[in-house]
């Protein structure tokens, strides 16, 4: 399970370095910003900040309970991020290494652009790039060896995978060029710039994930 705890603490920091809030409100705004944790349950979520709380990173206080709201009337758990969780943070954001390539990874990574220098977003989609061109050769050597051994629908399935990588491929050109021209046009001295392109052919992402991208 460590796995998944390597995605889901950044996450839960990055989300608590905006602003403070109770798990109800996390797990909304963590099912919200990423996909692949739409179906996080409170049996995940809370042993995750149970630890980070452990480590010094995030702090819990309980606040008042709403008197008009229905339901519960128990005071309610606030989580904050600690300077050590902020420091603690920064390094990971700072990281640029093959693991933020990856599925998962890449996904909380990009989810939290808007924090990270200009320097290691050029180099997390540079990777992730080359992982889905990687990807690509992959796929379309298996069609090529296995094509007349397979049937129509497994054929639609592997093309279908194809399609979805060159698309993220594309993807990746528009906010990479993007990323060189904002370096290219921003003066010495000056902060990051939030993250918006818009590709070739249409798409186009935001830091928050606003849009859906499609995966392969």
């Amino acid at each position: 399970m460590r796995g998944r705890s390597d995605v889901l603490e950044p996450a839960i920091l990055g989300l608590l370095h905006e602003s403070p809030m109770h798990g109800y409100e996390l797990r909304k705004r963590l099912n919200l910003v990423l996909g692949s944790f739409r179906a996080l349950s409170y049996g995940s979520l809370y042993p995750c900040l149970k630890s980070l709380a452990e480590r010094g990173w995030i702090v819990g206080t309980e606040s008042p309970a709403d008197p008009h709201a229905v339901g519960s009337k128990r005071a309610r758990i606030v989580y904050q991020i600690t300077a050590d969780g902020k420091e603690h943070l920064q390094s990971v954001l700072a990281s640029s290494g093959p693991a933020a390539w990856e599925d998962e990874n890449f996904d909380v990574r990009f989810a939290f652009f808007a924090q990270t220098d200009a320097e290691t977003r050029l180099r997390i989609l540079e990777g992730r790039r080359t992982r889905l061109t990687e990807r690509l050769e992959t796929i379309r050597q298996s069609i090529s060896r296995t094509r007349e051994r397979m049937d129509e629908y497994t054929l639609e399935l592997q093309r279908h995978g194809l399609e979805q990588a060159e698309r993220e491929v594309r993807w990746l050109d528009g906010l990479i060029d993007n990323e060189r021209g904002a370096r290219r046009a921003r003066p010495a001295g000056t902060g990051h710039r939030t993250v918006a392109a818009s590709t070739a052919d249409g798409e186009h992402a935001a830091p928050a994930r606003t849009t859906e991208k499609e995966r392969g």
